[in-house]
């Protein structure tokens, strides 16, 4: 008699582990989607912020240009950046500081060289919310990381017998232990 009260408990238990997985899980899917898609961009940004799209142009000035002369030859264009001011480098070379860019300037040769960065709108929302840089996120972030933890414990007592933890599951949970502990070992 106490064995089947404690296999209804169990039960019942699991079945409400169940409904809750399900449901948190439909609701995380929106907030799991802003972290992967942030995380994956981030891990391959090959030294560029993928939240910015660079456009290279190459513009031909006049030689020998001073720092005075070609702030006025530069603010003369169209469909440039707005400049804020320009810096030395070395003996031949000025640094343009622009608004969303910036460039050099050979006065050797006159070659003009700057990059122009505009925003992927999407992804540099996305990379915000990922760093936790808008203002109350955190109370969302904080609940997904809760939420991550239920589905991984969640996990473990959903299914039982020999699909479960007591079988074949806890080679895979082992498994999934040991992967990052030989990973911060050897790398």
């Amino acid at each position: 008699m106490e064995k089947n009260i404690m296999s209804s408990k169990c039960n019942t238990f699991r079945r409400w582990v169940r409904i809750i997985h399900r449901d948190l899980g439909f609701l995380m899917v929106g907030v799991s989607l802003v972290y992967a898609i942030s995380g994956i961009l981030l891990n391959h940004m090959e030294g560029k912020d993928p939240a910015f799209r660079t456009e290279d142009v190459a513009l031909q000035a006049e030689k020998g240009l001073s720092s005075q002369e070609l702030a006025f030859w530069w603010n003369d264009r169209k469909n440039v950046p707005p400049l804020r001011k320009i810096l030395p480098i070395d003996e031949q070379h000025l640094r343009l500081m622009l608004e969303g860019g910036v460039g050099v300037y050979n006065s050797v040769t006159g070659a003009l060289d700057y990059e122009k960065h505009s925003k992927r709108r999407f992804i540099y929302w996305i990379n915000k919310l990922h760093y936790n840089q808008v203002k109350g996120w955190s109370v969302m972030a904080d609940l997904f990381a809760v939420s991550l933890v239920f589905f991984a414990l969640s996990g473990l007592v959903m299914i039982k017998g020999k699909n479960g933890i007591a079988g074949h599951g806890k080679w895979y949970l082992i498994l999934g232990l040991v992967i990052p502990v030989l990973y911060i070992l050897f790398f």
